[in-house]
């Protein structure tokens, strides 16, 4: 397994030290673009992360957001892409047409890049009804690194926010993810 940590606009600075992947939000919505994507964008490449991007989706006009998405995130072949999944401030929630509807709209306008879905467990588990994610699944479950408490298949796990973001990734090294990610 290999580290790394997902940041936003709340995180002036990070430390790369360690890690082999950062994943930075993008978007949200169809108005929303992170202050710090520019700069956080930069320090990720400057450490020789494999960097990947994610969109907090929002309910409605899917084929929208992907476009806002892909227009704001940087391209790149062999960053990873990624919707956030979960309920949103007004307390709704995508549905899961909507949410397998915008993962394939992604991997339409960005054919070179792999498309992940970034859940918590008790989406995964208890919403979300067609189990697609994509080219891999990303579930953040709060518990022992790698071993999140689901029996699908997934890729990257979030295990900890405190205090901040901390993933592992169920690769051998930076070097297979970074194959697995440009094929």
């Amino acid at each position: 397994m290999i580290r790394g940590i997902d940041v936003s606009a709340y995180q002036t600075s990070f430390s790369t030290d360690g890690l082999s992947f950062v994943f930075i939000k993008a978007t949200e919505g169809r108005s929303y673009v992170n202050p710090r994507l520019t700069a956080q964008t930069k320090a990720a490449r400057d450490a020789g992360c494999v960097v990947g991007f994610y969109h907090f989706l929002w309910p409605g006009n899917l084929a929208a957001q992907a476009e806002y998405f892909v227009s704001k995130a940087p391209e790149k072949a062999g960053d990873l892409l990624a919707v956030d999944w979960e309920t949103t401030g007004s307390g709704s929630h995508a549905s899961n047409a909507e949410k397998d509807k915008f993962i394939r709209e992604v991997k339409k306008l960005r054919p070179n890049n792999r498309v992940l879905l970034y859940a918590n467990r008790n989406f995964w588990l208890n919403i979300d009804t067609t189990s697609y994610a994509g080219d891999g699944l990303w579930i953040a479950d709060y518990v022992t690194s790698g071993k999140p408490r689901i029996q699908a298949d997934w890729r990257f796990h979030q295990y900890t926010d405190n205090p901040l973001d901390k993933n592992v990734a169920n690769f051998a090294s930076k070097a297979a993810l970074r194959e697995w990610a440009t094929s």
